[in-house]
């Protein structure tokens, strides 16, 4: 059976390795990117079954990085999960509108994290993809 994967977007090395060690323990395939321009080059090229997104990050921001993917055909199905230290109510509005699919405020419990995936990738949030004609 295939493991899902998890794309993990944050600027923080210590963050970022906390949560990929964790999803790794707890079975999942975890590919990092440590900017919003990585993460959109990451999902391309890895088609992670979801995204957990950092809003504060440098260069291209985790706003202006799930606009990007959701605008695109390849990654549109992909849900995001923001983790942020941004926890207004605000901030919570501003990254729907920009297309998450959840908001979760830092600091977050790894296990809080693994509890939103499980529920997002368990309730059919993203089916399955089609191999491109011509490739399996």
């Amino acid at each position: 059976m295939k493991r899902s994967k998890i794309l993990v977007v944050d600027d923080y090395t210590d963050n970022r390795e906390m949560y990929a060690e964790y999803l790794v323990h707890k079975g999942y395939e975890v590919v990092e990117a440590t900017n919003g321009s990585e993460a959109i080059e990451r999902a391309f090229e890895h088609a992670p079954d979801l995204v957990v997104m950092d809003l504060s990050l440098p260069g291209v921001d985790g706003w202006e990085a799930t606009r990007r993917l959701k605008a695109d055909e390849r990654t549109r199905g992909i849900p995001v999960v923001v983790v942020t230290g941004h926890a207004r109510a605000e901030d919570a509005r501003n990254a729907r509108a920009a297309g998450c699919d959840a908001f979760l405020a830092k600091p977050c419990l790894p296990e809080d994290l693994y509890r939103k995936i499980t529920e997002m990738l368990g309730a059919g949030a993203r089916p399955k993809a089609k191999a491109p004609v011509g490739k399996k």
